[in-house]
């Protein structure tokens, strides 16, 4: 059997990974894949401790991979955006398949670059994008095509997950567990794309993308982070029956598309709400199945390579029996999907955790229900603290019913202007994810 001939740049974790498993398991995946598996060319800028590309020709400019007519299908592993676009375009160019776990190039150029890919005749697969190990972008795309999906909801980071759990389950600052993240590698030195939502909301447009057949929007994307999030507030959350999660959601409405990731509490019987640690889970609705979730690794070197390869073994299946290669890469031809409008956060429904400072005298609730009835928002579930001793205010928390974001915000303005109140008033949307 001729061999397929994979180029691969970068050999970081991911692209370390996939050499790691093609040394491991390479005769098992040739006998899935239908052809040999054979690395023939690698794109790095420098060497890597442990990193053995083997026979391969090793080039230090990683165009050059993108460019070696000897490749047939090449793995992106380089990371970033800005040359990563420029060496998968290149590739795709050339008229090479291409293999990428990068999300953010997928949810920022991929509508570009997928259309490329359907002109030249190749395809851009991306199933590392997204949770890692778990095969949720085959899921969605092949799994459950016979489906209209709903609603789809995941925990996607799992740096902002790790954060969570530890603040809930040992009562710690978000500072202290952030800083024990980064010791422990799971985040980076700057991790503004993990703990405020971004790297979660590249993820989403992607899944969002494939369920609801229409193109990646990553700029619709609502995006709010946990920094702000207290042990009170988690600890509160418990006390109600709740776990909170950072969480993302894209739900199809008769307005339009939600598309949002955000902190928000979950019932604790859910199954999503025991995703621990830093694992990923993914649930999704659909018409015919119902509720299915996908849990597992989320990172690490291992799970997406793993990822990666099932990608190469489905593209080299295709190579080795001549076929083209003909799957759309998000379930439709491109200038098949749908063009949905966007639903606006200030008119997204859920409910509501509000936790304020109040005054610790007669006529303050009820002032604070007047404000939120005046807007047609009730009270659910209510927690008040005796005040301490030598202490004026107490705290409040709240659940309310399902109101509208915009609505709720006009509450809220209305509450931090009494004199009773002291500070900002702290809010977390509320879902129980049941349709």
């Amino acid at each position: 059997m001729t061999a397929i001939r994979l180029g691969l740049c970068g050999i970081g974790t991911v692209g370390g990974g996939v050499l790691d498993l093609l040394r491991r398991n390479g005769e098992a995946l040739a006998g899935r894949a239908g052809a040999p598996l054979e690395i023939v060319h690698v794109g790095a800028r420098r060497d890597r401790d442990g990193v053995d590309p083997g026979s391969a020709t090793v080039s230090r400019e990683v165009l050059a991979v993108a460019e070696d007519p000897a490749v047939d299908i090449l793995v992106e592993a380089i990371g970033g955006t800005d040359d990563a676009h420029e060496l998968v375009r290149r590739a795709l160019e050339a008229g090479k398949h291409v293999v990428t776990a990068n999300k953010a190039l997928i949810a920022e150029y991929g509508n570009d670059l997928l259309a490329l890919a359907e002109e030249k005749g190749v395809s851009l697969r991306f199933e590392a994008a997204v949770a890692g190990g778990i095969p949720i972008i085959k899921a969605l795309r092949e799994g459950l095509a016979a489906n209209r999906v709903s609603w789809l909801a995941g925990i996607i980071n799992g740096t902002g997950n790790f954060i969570l759990t530890e603040m809930a389950e040992e009562e710690r600052e978000f500072a202290d567990v952030l800083a024990e993240a980064q010791a422990l590698g799971y985040a980076e030195a700057d991790p503004t794309f993990d703990i405020e939502g971004i790297d979660a909301a590249h993820k989403l447009v992607i899944l969002a993308a494939i369920a609801f057949n229409t193109p990646l929007r990553f700029d619709a994307v609502y995006t709010e982070g946990i920094s702000a999030l207290t042990p009170e507030d988690l600890a509160y959350a418990d006390e109600l029956g709740y776990v909170v999660k950072h969480l993302g959601v894209a739900r199809e409405t008769g307005a339009g598309l939600e598309l949002r990731v955000h902190p928000t509490l979950l019932p604790k019987d859910l199954l999503l709400a025991k995703v621990a640690g830093v694992k990923n889970a993914v649930l999704v609705e659909g018409d015919a199945v119902g509720p299915t979730m996908y849990y597992g690794a989320g990172a690490g070197g291992g799970a997406t390579a793993s990822a990666v390869m099932a990608d190469v073994i489905d593209l080299a299946r295709e190579l080795s029996r001549g076929q083209r290669c003909p799957l759309p890469s998000l379930g439709l031809p491109m200038d098949q999907l749908r063009e949905l409008p966007i639903l606006p956060m200030g008119e997204v429904r859920t409910a509501w955790y509000l936790r304020l400072e109040a005054e610790d005298r007669p006529g303050v609730m009820s002032q604070v229900s007047r404000i939120l009835g005046d807007q047609g928002i009730s009270i659910e579930a209510l927690i008040q603290k005796a005040p301490q001793r030598g202490q004026s205010r107490v705290p409040v928390v709240v659940v309310t019913n399902v109101a509208s974001q915009a609505n709720l915000e006009r509450a809220v303005m209305a509450i931090e202007a009494l004199d009773s109140i002291a500070g900002p008033v702290t809010r977390i949307r509320v879902e129980s994810l049941d349709g």
